[in-house]
C-alpha cells in the first residue's frame, strides 16, 4: 500500500502540536503484520489490537484537548489494523457535535457532555437511538504562563478569575505577590488569552472558577469565552503557542501541549495543605472522585471543582467520545466499535499516562468497555 506521506504524523508520547486540519493516517503493512485470535477474531501481533470486521475509513472530529492521545492510539491502531484508515479532524468541542449531527462523523470528541438539546438533534441521526457521551481521555487543564525570570508560580481560583475577567492586569499585582512571596514578580501587563473557538475546555475551566470563586466569576460556564478583554487563539495548540511566544502571558490548555513545549504551568492553591502540580497523576486523585450522572448507557460525569483532597489538581476535565448507541451506520459500526475498544482498553488506557493525560478510572471504564460492546 502507498503510504501518504504527506499526511501522516510522527506522533511521539508527547504528541505533535502542529496545527492541522486532520490526522490522517493510513494502515499499510506486511501480511504478518495480523493473526487470528482463538476465537475467530482477527488481531495484531504487533499490538494485540483486535480488529474483527474493521474496514475502509473512519471519520471522527472534535476536541482538540485530545488531540495527542487521538495521535497516538490512530498510530498504533492502525499498525495493527491494515486496510483502515482512521481520520480525526481536531477542532473543536462544539465543532465535533455539530459534525456528529450532521452525520459527517461516526463519533465526536467533545470535553463537555451532550446538553439536552444536542442530544435532542442527535436523535435524527441515530434513528432507532440517540447520542451519547463516553468517557474516554481524562487530564489536568493546565494553566501555562510565560513570565521572563518567573518560572514557578502559584494562584488560586480568585486570582485567576480575575486574571482572565481583567480585573488584575500587572503581574505584581498584590493578590499575586501574596501567593508567591519572595518570587521578583515585573511591573508587566497580563496578556491572557483564551479560545476563540467553541470549547470544552473553556468550559470546563470556567465550571471551576464558578464553583471556586463564585464572587469573582459570575459568568455561565459554556462553550463560548464569556469575559470580556483578553487575546483568542483558535484550538488548545493556538493558545499553547502564543503563550510561549509571548512575555507576560497566561492561557489554559490541556497538559500534553505544555509539556510538549516546555511552558511553565501554575501550582493551584486549593486551600489545602500545599499548592498542586498539574501532573496526570494529580488529575486522577480529582476524577477518581467523579460520579456518573449519566441514565442509560450515558456515561456523563459529574467532576467536583472544589475538591480539597491532598494533591488532588482541580481543573480537571474528562473528553468524551460521542457515539450512537442505537442506530449506527451498518458499515461503519464495526470499525467504531474496534477503534473505541482499542481506546478503553489496557493498552489504549496505559498510553494516556505516557502522553500526560490522566486514564479514566477503572470501575467507570469497565463501565465503557460494556457499552461500547453493545453499540448497535
Amino acid at each position: 500500500m502507498k503510504l501518504q506521506r504527506k499526511n501522516r504524523l510522527r506522533a511521539t508520547a508527547l504528541g505533535a502540536l502542529a496545527v492541522s486540519s486532520a490526522l490522517v493516517l493510513t494502515a499499510c503493512g506486511s501480511d504478518n503484520n495480523s493473526g487470528t485470535g482463538g476465537s475467530g477474531e482477527k488481531t495484531s501481533a504487533a499490538s494485540n489490537v483486535k480488529c474483527d470486521d474493521a474496514k475502509g475509513q473512519l471519520l471522527a472530529s472534535g476536541s482538540s484537548a485530545q488531540k495527542n492521545a487521538m495521535d497516538l492510539w490512530a498510530k498504533n491502531y492502525m499498525a495493527g489494523c491494515k486496510g483502515v484508515e482512521v481520520n480525526y479532524k481536531s477542532s473543536s468541542s462544539g465543532e465535533g457535535i455539530i459534525d456528529f449531527n450532521q452525520a459527517t462523523v461516526s463519533f465526536a470528541g467533545s470535553d463537555s457532555a451532550l446538553k439536552p438539546e444536542e442530544v435532542a438533534d442527535s436523535k435524527k441521526v441515530c434513528k432507532t437511538g440517540q447520542g451519547i457521551n463516553l468517557p474516554m481521555v481524562g487530564g489536568p487543564i493546565a494553566i501555562g504562563f510565560h513570565l521572563e525570570g518567573v518560572d514557578s508560580l502559584t494562584l488560586d481560583a480568585p486570582t485567576l478569575a480575575k486574571i482572565f475577567d481583567s480585573k488584575i492586569k500587572k503581574w505584581n499585582d498584590p493578590a499575586i505577590a501574596k501567593l508567591n512571596k519572595g518570587a521578583k514578580l515585573p511591573d508587566k501587563a497580563i496578556q491572557a488569552f483564551h479560545r476563540s473557538d467553541d470549547s470544552g475546555t473553556t468550559q470546563n475551566l470556567s465550571k471551576y472558577l464558578a464553583a471556586t470563586a463564585p464572587s469573582d466569576w459570575k459568568y455561565e460556564p459554556e462553550k463560548k469565552w464569556p469575559a470580556p478583554g483578553g487575546q483568542s487563539a483558535s484550538q488548545s495548540s493556538g493558545v499553547a503557542a502564543q503563550v510561549k511566544q509571548v512575555d507576560g502571558s497566561i492561557g489554559y490548555f490541556e497538559l500534553s501541549y505544555a509539556s510538549s513545549q516546555s511552558i511553565s504551568t501554575v501550582d493551584i492553591n486549593t486551600g489545602g495543605s500545599t499548592p498542586v502540580k498539574a501532573t496526570p497523576e494529580n488529575a486522577s486523585k480529582a476524577i477518581a472522585a467523579a460520579k456518573i450522572k449519566g441514565t442509560g448507557k450515558d456515561l456523563a460525569l459529574d467532576l467536583d471543582y472544589t475538591t480539597k483532597a491532598e494533591g488532588a489538581y482541580p481543573i480537571v476535565l474528562v473528553t468524551y467520545e460521542v457515539v450512537c448507541d442505537k442506530g449506527n451506520k451498518a458499515e461503519t459500526l464495526p470499525t467504531v466499535k474496534s477503534f473505541l475498544n482499542y481506546t478503553a482498553g489496557d493498552e489504549g488506557q496505559k498510553l494516556l499516562t505516557e502522553a500526560g493525560y490522566a486514564p479514566i478510572p477503572t470501575e467507570i471504564n469497565a463501565k465503557v468497555r460494556e457499552t461500547i460492546a453493545s453499540l448497535s
